[in-house]
């Protein structure tokens, strides 16, 4: 049995081998309809017609053949009597037929099966051409057939009904039999004229319907087109809906279908009345939505604002009584250390809380020239102090980065990101911050300003650590979100820090992703650098100390590895 690779032919057949075929448009698919029933209804009246005028002019070919056989068979001239056999064939000059009929004396008996020295028993064959010198009056002259064109007439039926042979050179004829005195008479006329009048016919009606198709395929389109208009306009109001950001924040949907368009008599107008009542449905519970989220977050605003005062009051209360000149036991020590510690956590989780609130309240930051590099490496050295059991390295560019943006919660986005690395991964764990700058891609837009784009700067947190479960990493940047064992909250983080990351580079105008496998764990956060510079040459009183005591981290050579920071 032959394999697939070894048919060919399967190769031009996509839509058999399981591709799906490209959709067309419906009013494609409307105009492709119309015309294959035009295609479909031209061509039984074309078929109709042909066979019809057929039919009728071989009915014409046969009586005029009819009439032939009769005058060839009958009396001669006037006071001539009958022709002797030898004359029978003088009918072909006598006028009354077209030129090139043709005439056949066969003896009596001979059937079509006789044979004669040249193969068929035929005495005598002729037929009429042109000839203005012939003796009849008529310009018309007898001409002998040759020994191929009489067999094709000695093997015609001779029933003296009309039939249809093929004469060598000549074409095609009808030919009948007429019984004479002593043999049979074999007339024949040329059928070349029913054929080219049913050729021009055929020629004629491929010429008008593919004129017809052609403009039936311009009307339909432009009829179609118009008709639709009013369900490209629902389309369009769709697309501009599925574009709107309904995920978050306040929308206001106020797109809607024209109301010329909502015609309740015809199914369009039909779909877009229930598009509009849907979108108003949609409006409603999206309004619903953003105030039930505005009063939450007043509610955690105002709550997160008024627990800051009781709380520091505990912890100073705590530490007070601890610290206090009255003697308490070790059990009540123990319990005021625990007050304080909780209470620490829960400012906190307060504070977290708090600064949420306000990134989503859209409260806007403070902006200024931010050095990202002596960000990430005074980050790095601060995690290296409260880790030192993990490995930490920088990999930073050769000139420092710097981009518009809020120093403090840039700096939070870096604490939080490394923070994460060291609580949820193992000792002896390699975790690399890495700085670079990414050019614009080319083709992009101007700055409204007329200034030139810059790109992003981008920060990568990476570790070698067990990395995130498949079903917490789309989850991950939620708030309060939890993953397995592998990467639990056992040091009592808050569960918000990488949703404050979020948030933070959201409100810079960035992004952040996180992408993890088993041994490789990536963050990866991109800031635009705006008009500003990419990076600006660094002045020797401006190279920060590398964390692990080596040489500044800006003077590390292109190309070469990450300093290990360990």
């Amino acid at each position: 049995m032959p394999s697939l690779r070894a048919l060919p032919s399967l190769r031009v057949l996509p839509g058999f081998l399981g591709r799906p075929r490209p959709p067309r448009l419906l009013r494609t698919r409307l105009v492709l309809c119309v015309l294959a029933l035009i295609a479909v209804v031209a061509a039984v009246i074309g078929t109709v017609t042909t066979i019809s005028l057929h039919s009728h002019l071989y009915r014409q070919l046969d009586d005029q053949l009819a009439e032939v056989a009769v005058r060839a068979a009958g009396p001669g001239p006037p006071g001539h009597g009958a022709p002797p056999d030898g004359d029978r064939l003088r009918f072909l000059t006598m006028g009354g037929q077209p030129l090139g009929t043709v005439g056949a004396v066969a003896p009596s008996g001979s059937g079509g099966s006789g044979r004669d020295s040249g193969g068929t028993k035929v005495l005598r064959a002729g037929i009429s051409v042109q000839d203005d010198s012939a003796p009849t009056g008529h310009g018309v002259a007898v001409e002998p057939l040759p020994q191929e064109q009489r067999s094709a007439l000695a093997h015609a039926p001779r029933d003296g009904e009309p039939h249809t042979a093929e004469l060598p050179g000549e074409g095609t004829y009808r030919v009948r039999s007429v019984p004479v005195d002593g043999g049979t008479l074999l007339v024949g006329l040329p059928a070349s004229g029913v054929q080219d009048t049913v050729s021009t016919l055929v020629v004629t009606e491929v010429c008008v319907a593919c004129a017809g198709l052609i403009a039936a395929a311009l009307v339909g389109t432009a009829s179609v087109r118009l008709a639709l208009r009013p369900l490209a306009r629902v389309a369009q109001t769709a697309t501009r809906v599925s574009r709107l950001p309904l995920h978050e924040g306040e929308v206001r949907l106020r797109e809607r279908v024209p109301l010329r368009d909502t015609d309740p008599r015809s199914e369009v107008g039909q779909v877009a009345a229930a598009l509009n009542r849907m979108l108003g449905h949609v409006g409603a519970a999206l309004a619903a939505r953003h105030e039930s989220e505005t009063r939450v977050r007043r509610f955690v605003a105002d709550a997160s604002h008024e627990l800051r005062t009781p709380l520091a009051s505990i912890r100073g209360y705590a530490e007070l009584t601890r610290r206090g000149r009255e003697e308490v036991g070790p059990q009540t020590r123990y319990a005021l250390a625990r007050v304080e510690a909780e209470s620490e956590r829960m400012t906190d989780l307060v504070e977290d809380l708090l600064l949420l609130a306000r990134l989503d309240a859209g409260r806007p930051l403070s902006r200024s020239e931010v050095d990202l590099s002596a960000l990430v490496v005074d980050a790095v050295s601060d995690s290296r102090a409260a880790g030192p059991d993990h490995r930490w390295q920088l990999d930073l560019p050769d000139i420092p980065v710097v981009v518009p943006g809020d120093a403090a919660r840039l700096r939070q986005v870096l604490a939080n990101l490394l923070t994460n690395a060291r609580t949820h991964t193992p000792e002896g764990t390699v975790v690399t911050a890495r700085l670079r700058h990414v050019p614009a891609a080319p083709g992009l837009p101007p700055p409204p300003d007329g200034g030139a784009p810059s790109g992003t700067a981008e920060i990568r947190v990476e570790d070698d650590g067990p990395g995130i479960p498949a079903e917490a990493l789309p989850v991950v940047f939620e708030r309060f979100a939890r993953a397995d064992a592998s990467r639990s909250r056992a040091q009592g983080s808050t569960g918000l820090g990488l949703a404050i990351v979020r948030a933070v580079v959201a409100a810079h105008g960035g992004r952040v992703s996180a992408h993890s496998s088993p041994g490789r764990t990536v963050f990866t956060v991109g800031l635009p650098l705006g008009e500003g510079r990419a990076a600006a040459p660094p002045t020797p009183a401006d190279d920060p100390p590398d964390p692990g005591g080596t040489a500044p981290v800006h003077e590390r050579p292109p190309g070469a590895p990450p300093s290990d920071c360990a």
